[in-house]
């Protein structure tokens, strides 16, 4: 853990005392090493277990899968930011490059830690970073409003957590994984236990988020700069799901009295959202209810507690990873052409950006989960786990899955296909950087397709 944590902290005096026209350059290339280092926790041999433990860290097959997309994707946050911050002032160029490192230093830590009291920590300490990007660096005057609504979602939805963990401590005696995992679980013999349960599963509710708790997430991502929607869909999103697995351990008897009404909203929202984004006009607004249907999946999948539920639940939150933060990322390419994120306005450009239109293609079709995609396992494996819990789960899901194909097939041709509008006749032709920006997220998605067991975790 130290041996990719560490550089990922040397990166923050690396920012300051790099030369101003070297300091993209530089971050960006140790950030690359650090990434390619980190996939050596995927071959770790270690099918069970932790493994690399201290006394506050340690890996196993659930969090390496997200450790690695975490580091994989600062480097792609500064690919993709350096279009438009290069007329930034130089300190504010590289303040933005800090708050990127100390982000993903955040999110090490917490994948990694053992103890809940310190994922609480960190889970909390992302907001910081994550709200002075939203707030300084969005697109709009929105951007406050958007940020005040992330910070009292996520905080509102957070305290709760806290109180829960205390109560845990003072009856376990400890908040170490490695010792809660092995003693007897809490049976449901109370209200207060039922309130209980609600407390340790409302935060990553929040943060997932779950439809109806899911109002800051299209603001917050449609404000954002680049990096951070890119982070938040990629990562800080996974971060709910990956400490409902955590908890579900301890939750196990009393979790399934209470999940009934939680999967129904979850499958619920999945339709809902997916068909809220056939009718949106604005094109990052369209991909941010995009990910609110798949966490849904996500939410619903390890409330069923089953190996396939959960199994299904890592796959497709890593596969949504790459995949909704290179929808982003295409997004911006055309938002720096048209200024402009109305859809109807950035028409017909495959025309003019034939190249970028492939990729668009390509990002097109993991969104809606064409086998043999890991996307396509993973929505697959979480609809087999439902339909196991209940038969009356797979018309909603089949039809979240229909609308998501159409969805994202109607977001393909009325970007790329059709006539090209007069203000984007003449637009400024697309760069290297955005084209192995978008393949760094494209070929590891097919890559994973050669052995999928490098991210199903130990349920499989």
């Amino acid at each position: 853990m130290l041996a990719i944590l560490l550089p990922t902290l040397a990166l923050l005096p690396t920012a300051w005392l790099s030369p101003l026209k070297w300091v993209w350059t530089t971050t960006l290339m140790n950030s690359l090493l650090i990434s390619v280092l980190s996939l050596k926790w995927l071959y770790t041999g270690h099918e069970t277990g932790w493994h690399q433990l201290t006394s506050l860290m340690g890996l196993d097959p659930l969090s390496t899968p997200l450790l690695v997309l975490t580091c994989w994707l600062l480097p792609l946050m500064i690919l993709a930011s350096q279009g438009h911050m290069q007329v930034e002032p130089a300190n504010r160029q590289r303040t933005f490059i800090t708050l990127l490192i100390s982000l993903q230093a955040f999110l090490i830590v917490a994948f990694g830690a053992t103890e809940l009291i310190m994922f609480y920590i960190m889970f909390e300490a992302t907001l910081i970073p994550t709200l002075v990007l939203i707030a300084r660096w969005g697109n709009q005057p929105a951007r406050l409003n958007a940020g005040t609504y992330f910070l009292f979602y996520t905080l509102t939805g957070s305290l709760p957590l806290l109180v829960a963990l205390l109560v845990l401590y003072n009856e376990m005696g400890t908040l170490s994984l490695l010792v809660l995992q092995y003693p007897d679980t809490v049976a449901p013999t109370s209200h207060a236990d039922m309130i209980w349960w609600a407390g340790c599963v409302l935060a990553f509710l929040v943060k997932m988020p779950l439809y109806g708790i899911h109002l800051w997430l299209p603001k917050a991502h449609v404000e954002a700069p680049i990096a951070g929607s890119m982070v938040l869909a990629a990562v800080l999103l996974k971060l709910g799901g990956y400490g409902m697995m955590r908890m579900m351990v301890l939750l196990e008897p009393l979790t399934l009295t209470m999940c009934f009404p939680f999967i129904a909203l979850a499958l619920w929202g999945m339709a809902m959202t997916s068909s809220i984004c056939m009718r949106q006009s604005d094109l990052k607004s369209m991909i941010a209810y995009s990910s609110v249907s798949h966490m849904g999946a996500v939410a619903a999948g390890i409330l069923v507690q089953t190996s396939w539920g959960f199994t299904g639940a890592l796959i497709l939150m890593v596969a949504h990873g790459l995949t909704s933060s290179a929808l982003f990322c295409l997004a911006n390419t055309n938002y720096e052409r048209v200024h402009s994120r109305t859809i109807v306005l950035a028409r017909g450009l495959q025309i003019v950006l034939p190249l970028m239109s492939t990729w668009w293609f390509l990002a097109t079709l993991a969104n809606l989960a064409l086998p043999p995609l890991p996307n396509y396992f993973g929505e697959f494996i979480l609809v087999t786990a439902l339909f196991k819990w209940s038969n009356w789960t797979l018309p909603v899901a089949g039809a979240a899955i229909l609308v998501t194909a159409a969805y994202s097939l109607y977001m393909f041709l009325i970007t790329q296909r059709g006539p090209v509008t007069k203000h984007a006749a003449d637009l400024s032709p697309t760069y290297c950087r955005e084209h192995l920006l978008l393949a760094l997220h494209i070929v590891p998605l097919i890559l994973i397709i050669l052995k999928p067991s490098l991210i199903s975790g130990w349920f499989a």
